[in-house]
């Protein structure tokens, strides 16, 4: 398992972007774009009390490509080399688009453009409520935690509840709980399995509990513009912490956690028969692994000489510790989830590949 930053580093980086964002509901025809020769691009808030100019993020950009219903590739091909031709574009669509817009900013920068239904379930508010549900399983470790561009991770084993998968090869229950505050995902609470002799995770996807970040219009029809302060829907997420609560005690029980494990247990008797390369080749084409990441898988399966079902489902996971993006290296645990599930035909396909 990939590791992050310390749980002390996440707690005074939620408390720092707690003073600093700024959330707005704005007309898209209240909203301009300004592009510089050297493609920096700004958006222009044209309100009474909440003017401003701001900073737009990578990921700000491609969702206010696709709310205007322009290629990406050419919205960024426009900003590099015909800035004034982009300006046009958007600030065009933008004035005769009269749908509402919620603008999340942090530190002068717009970090996301996202539809005034999104509901807000803030970082900050998750770590307040669930730290403490966490930090009441016995001796929870936080073996990783992390605040990405666009997510944060909480990933916690307790050594209460544990499986022998073979001899000596021992793995414990956990829980990882996942939030975007930008559109990049749901609200997820998910089990977890850690494999203490190389601490790799497997993050067991298909008993996840998740809330979309869709609720009701933010704003009546007589406001041009809504800021909304950080506690103003706190009231409303108690109900589903209270969820989150049931379901981490669900996740770490021994029936549920017995259930994934043995999962992961059958994947022993799954031989790989085949060419390994040709394993992971179909691997990576069907899971969308480039080529340095194909490299990698097999690199760790070849290494640990485990050319088993079990031994890809580690060289899968074992890879993320290689993945310098905290949030891709999350995928491939969750891609090791993914591989215990599959049907005997799918195996069958992998381990025969020639």
């Amino acid at each position: 398992m990939k590791s992050g930053r310390t749980l002390v580093n996440l707690a005074q980086e939620l408390e720092r972007q707690l003073a600093t964002k700024r959330d707005l509901v704005v007309p898209s025809s209240l909203l301009q774009c300004r592009t510089d020769e050297g493609g920096d691009l700004k958006m222009i808030v044209d309100a009474n009390g909440c003017d401003g100019v701001y900073g737009i993020t990578n990921l700000a950009r491609r969702q206010l490509a696709d709310k205007l219903k322009i290629p990406f590739t050419y919205f960024e091909r426009m900003r590099t080399e015909q800035p004034g031709l982009l300006d046009r574009n958007v600030n065009t669509w933008l004035q005769g688009d009269n749908e509402p817009r919620m603008i999340r900013t942090l530190d002068g920068q717009v970090r996301a453009v996202l539809s005034d239904r999104y509901r807000r379930l803030d970082n900050y508010d998750l770590a307040e409520n669930v730290l403490p549900i966490l930090q009441r399983l016995e001796g929870a470790r936080f073996e990783s935690v992390e605040l990405t561009e666009t997510k944060m991770y909480l990933k916690v084993v307790t050594p209460r509840v544990e499986y022998e998968i073979a001899p000596g090869d021992i793995v414990q229950a956990g829980i990882v709980i996942t939030n975007s505050e930008v559109g990049h995902g749901t609200l997820s609470v998910q089990p977890l399995v850690y494999r203490l002799v190389c601490r790799n995770g497997l993050i067991a996807s298909d008993r996840a509990l998740r809330k979309t970040h869709v609720g009701r219009t933010l704003h009546s029809e007589d406001e041009s513009i809504t800021v909304f302060r950080d506690d103003t829907l706190a009231a409303d997420d108690k109900a589903f912490f209270l969820k989150v609560r049931d379901v981490v005690e669900a996740a770490v029980s021994e029936a549920t956690f017995r259930q994934v494990a043995q999962k992961m247990q059958k994947t022993l008797d799954i031989k790989l028969t085949g060419d390994p390369v040709k394993t992971v080749e179909v691997l990576a084409n069907r899971y969308t692994l480039n080529e340095s990441e194909r490299a990698g898988v097999l690199r760790h399966l070849i290494v640990a000489g485990d050319l088993s079902g079990f031994g890809l489902v580690n060289a899968v996971t074992h890879y993320s510790h290689d993945v310098e993006d905290y949030d891709r290296a999350t995928e491939f645990e969750a891609l090791g989830g993914k591989l215990i599930e599959l049907p005997s035909s799918e195996w069958q396909e992998l381990a025969e590949a020639a």
